[in-house]
């Protein structure tokens, strides 16, 4: 394992915990993960590295407001 895929790893580990936190009460802890992984697949090759834990944080938290909302 490389370096930044370690560190690629913990942002996402972060950010499942920090939207887990948020959204644990309305959703399971398998929902945000498996929506927090699937804006990490998305966001691959498409933002610099640097900015991973932001944007995820960004989009898996829209999309799961999206899910509450919608269902």
């Amino acid at each position: 394992m490389t370096p930044d895929s370690q560190a690629q790893r913990e942002v996402v580990d972060q950010v499942t915990i920090t939207l887990t936190r948020e959204f644990g009460g309305r959703l399971s802890e398998g929902w945000v993960r498996d929506i927090v992984r699937g804006a990490r697949h998305d966001l691959d090759g498409q933002i610099v590295p640097e900015a991973l834990g932001e944007m995820l944080h960004r989009l898996a938290s829209h999309r799961l407001t999206r899910v509450l909302h919608v269902g």
